[in-house]
């Protein structure tokens, strides 16, 4: 087998684990790396208290013991969700948070599912009571005197039912001020535990360690053909052109013709998702963000008029890729397979472009993606090498 070109070696450098960043600073959560937030959100993380009917925890979909997914094509919490469930590991990296990135912090995406009405269809306001409760000593430890719950409904919210939305209503504005603030807390604790767990060394870090050290026996580490599978990813199947750095992905969105679940209501992606981003009070230009606006610079800046964002998803991290399926936004393929066989087909999109190259269509820097069968059954055992532990980081 021919030694890797330079160019190669460089690419496996910027794929291999102990190239990765620490986890950068959230400016928008004061206590974001502060451990007593990390052991609160940890524990809110399980509780299904946190639900309408007891019943759904953050857990249910994001469970540690399934790479802090369901193993489901679509999530399922208090009803059917619309989308597949993405794992919280490597999020801190991130900026846009689910697949069309209608969040822009971790706090914020915790916040989300608490209210949906499939999820954990709660309210804020029941929250802000149950923290009051049972955690109320750890609250205040970190965020100070909780504010008087006595004169706030039981159940409230501007995006609950029609009457918890006017139980909102009748409350003041000092109430409500007092119960988003208390909801956002609940978010930036919930945040504090996600950024403790990461992904730790698989198979494929250890065989790249070994070739940038020359070790040949450390080289063992993977297979001929998982080996050959890789020299694909980072040539020929054009994988790495979006699945790059050491979590695997650019954090960006692309449309890639995943075909739709309701062909009739074809999903948008990120084009119907820029207005919510924008327009979110949890976001990191509202008042119940601690970052100053200097450095919300990803959300001021934000593109929102692309029309390559029609149809397009965020692209997900490959590091233990093989142990959270099915794939794509709704779970539309069911192994590694058929996934790598997406691409090879390369289908027109539901809604929007394809940047997937055809024969004289597509994206213009790319190809158009021709693999073998057995090409194919290799790229699927290297994506297998990128299996590792759930590990946990170190709070400050």
């Amino acid at each position: 087998m021919p030694p890797f070109t330079t160019e190669e070696l460089g690419t496996l450098r910027s794929l291999w684990i102990g190239g990765l960043p620490d986890v950068p600073e959230d400016p928008s959560n004061r206590v974001a790396d502060d451990p007593a937030a990390a052991a609160l959100g940890e524990a809110i993380f399980s509780d299904t208290r946190f639900s309408v009917n007891g019943t759904v925890s953050c857990a249910t979909c994001h469970d540690p013991e399934k790479t802090f997914t369901d193993g489901r094509e679509r999530g399922h919490g208090v009803g059917d969700v619309a989308r597949n469930t993405m794992t919280v590991l490597g999020t801190a990296h991130a900026q846009w948070l689910f697949w069309d990135g209608r969040k822009d912090s971790q706090w914020s995406q915790a916040l989300g599912p608490l209210e949906d009405g499939v999820e954990h269809g709660g309210n804020r306001a029941r929250f802000a009571h149950v923290l009051q409760k049972d955690y109320g000593r750890e609250y205040e430890a970190l965020f100070g005197a909780l504010p008087d719950l006595r004169g706030v409904p039981l159940d409230a919210s501007p995006l609950g039912s029609g009457e918890e939305k006017r139980a909102w209503s009748r409350m003041t504005e000092d109430q409500r001020d007092a119960v988003n603030r208390v909801f956002a807390n609940l978010g930036k604790s919930i945040a504090a535990y996600e950024r403790t767990v990461g992904y730790g060394e698989s198979r494929f870090d250890r065989y790249v360690q070994a070739v940038l050290d020359d070790d040949r026996a450390g080289q063992q580490a993977m297979t001929p053909q998982e080996v050959n599978g890789l020299r694909l990813f980072i040539g020929k199947a054009q994988c790495a052109t979006c699945h790059n750095g050491p979590l695997f992905t650019d954090h960006h969105f692309h449309n890639t013709g995943v075909p739709s679940r309701e062909p009739a209501r074809p999903d948008r992606g990120r084009a119907a998702a820029t207005a919510k981003v924008r327009a979110d009070e949890f976001n990191c230009l509202g008042r119940y963000s601690d970052a100053p606006p200097q450095a919300c610079d990803e959300l001021r800046f934000m593109a929102a008029d692309d029309p390559g964002l029609d149809g397009a998803f965020k692209t997900p991290g490959l590091r233990n890729v093989a142990l959270r399926a099915p794939y794509m936004h709704a779970g539309q393929f069911a192994t590694l397979e058929e996934a790598v066989a997406h691409y090879v087909r390369s289908p027109a999109a539901a809604v929007g472009h394809s940047e997937l190259a055809h024969e004289g269509s597509g994206h213009a820097g790319r190809k158009p993606i021709r693999l073998t069968e057995q090409e194919m059954r290799e790229l699927v055992a290297f994506m297998r090498t990128l299996s590792g532990p759930i590990v946990e980081r170190a709070t400050k």
